[in-house]
């Protein structure tokens, strides 16, 4: 679980809920599924507002 401080940066701890009673966020990404029903949907949108891997520029680091 994390929170964001006056600077934006993250501060973990394992409390639910901040001494200010603000609700902490989850520090691990949503659990993966090889039978994800949304996956289409979530293409379409990447591709209609540009955001899609393949639609962005190359960069030569």
């Amino acid at each position: 679980m994390y929170h964001l401080n006056e600077n934006g940066e993250r501060l973990y701890t394992l409390q639910k809920v901040t001494k200010s009673g603000k609700k902490t966020l989850s520090a691990h990404p949503a659990r993966f599924s090889p039978d994800d029903k949304y996956s289409r949907h979530r293409i379409t949108l990447k591709k209609r507002i540009g955001i899609c891997l393949t639609q962005l520029p190359v960069s030569h680091d």
